[in-house]
């Protein structure tokens, strides 16, 4: 069984919490504080309760070595303004001077680790590295949503020191929502699959064709469909080994209760740094120096129409290179449109990752249902797959 916040006498005690402060940075800045902002239930509840309070998390991808560009002090600096009080930082995540700082904290005190990606032991999930990061604390809280998924030593090592260790509110709430949902969904359900990884969605789209009643799918990704169902894609992302995987896929879906979608046509450049795109072009007339890089008008119209049939809608991965303006239309209409779909009384669920940095981009994700913290998370637990950290906990 896993336990909430709500199971402890948190009074006195110095709890270690593992949050997602993995956010996005432009020139050293945070662009976006949504996954900061989303802890701030759980860390309020902990200073509320008398305790004190000892945050670790990862910032990018450093491999095991000291980024400084990667360092987790602009993120304190973010979460101090939003807690309105000073908050401590250690310079390491396991050092001696790190451990003594939580030691030495007072009630209603903060204090943030440094990334812990800059140690090798946080994706090995090394068990003495987890024990020095259980050192900082008597009871272990994971709100880490984001990083569920992974066997690392922050979210699952660390678990087994203490007798102590349970979920925050953040995770609490992402894990019964999208549980709920995925045991009894309203009909018609379609799923918008967009990105260009056709791999990570495999999982999910096999787990929703016995689901859903339609599957959209765009992005980079549909053009490995495209090509596995004859048709030409001139220059655009083909996954050539997973063409066999998507032939299977369209033959299932023929067979089955899902209807999938494919982009008709397409909105195209010569690469995604293309300032100058070169226009729309039908499914078969892309030429051969071009790739798709956003989804084109029709194709938005005819996903339109279906959503608009639909009472529960996931959407999991942007539908072009949204971070360009110039291949931004096709994620941009979507996602209003879906806004205007919950006005209507449809539920919208967002599946985390880029998906929810296009929504706060646009200013969407405060319209939608729910929008998810965790891109690979949610994929793992819509997958029916069970996520590694909550596993650890379970007991």
């Amino acid at each position: 069984m896993i336990r909430t916040l709500k199971a402890f006498d948190l009074k006195g005690k110095n709890i270690l919490i593992r949050v997602d402060f993995n956010v996005p940075m432009k020139n050293g800045k945070i662009s976006n504080n949504f996954r900061i902002k989303a802890v701030l239930p759980t860390i309020n509840t902990c200073l509320e309760g008398g305790a004190s309070v000892v945050l670790m998390s990862h910032l990018g991808r450093p491999s095991g070595k000291v980024d400084p560009s990667l360092s987790l002090m602009p993120v304190g600096e973010e979460l101090a303004g939003l807690l309105e009080m000073p908050i401590k930082f250690s310079d390491d995540c396991i050092s001696n001077d790190a451990i003594d700082n939580s030691l030495s904290l007072k009630a209603g005190e903060v204090h943030l680790l440094e990334n812990l990606r800059f140690h090798n032991g946080e994706n090995l999930n090394d068990n003495y590295f987890a024990s020095r990061l259980a050192r900082h604390g008597q009871i272990f809280i994971n709100d880490a949503f984001g990083t569920a998924h992974r066997y690392h030593a922050s979210n699952v090592g660390v678990a087994s020191h203490f007798k102590h260790a349970g979920i925050g509110w953040l995770m609490d709430k992402e894990i019964n929502f999208l549980d709920r949902f995925m045991k009894k969904p309203n009909r018609p359900m379609t799923l918008i699959l967009g990105g260009s990884k056709v791999s990570s969605k495999l999982g999910l789209i096999h787990q929703f064709m016995e689901k859903a009643d339609h599957i959209i799918i765009g992005g980079g990704m549909a053009f490995t469909f495209l090509k596995a169902n004859g048709k030409e894609v001139g220059g655009s992302l083909v996954d050539e080994d997973l063409i066999p995987t998507a032939k299977q896929i369209l033959n299932l879906a023929r067979t089955s209760q899902v209807r999938l979608h494919l982009p008709v046509d397409v909105f195209c450049g010569k690469s995604p740094s293309d300032t100058n795109p070169k226009g729309t072009f039908k499914i078969n007339d892309i030429p051969a120096d071009l790739m798709g890089l956003d989804i084109g008008i029709d194709t938005i119209t005819k996903f339109k129409d279906i959503i608009s049939l639909s009472q529960t809608i996931v959407w999991n991965g942007p539908l072009g290179v949204f971070e360009e303006k110039e291949y931004s239309m096709g994620t941009r209409e979507i996602g209003f449109h879906l806004a205007n779909c919950v006005d209507n009384g449809q539920k919208v669920i967002v599946g985390g990752g880029d998906t929810s940095a296009a929504t706060e981009k646009y200013g969407l994700s405060k319209l939608m249902t729910h929008v998810s913290t965790g891109g690979g998370a949610s994929l793992e637990l819509l997958s029916g797959n069970q996520l590694p950290a909550l596993k650890a906990l379970d007991s």
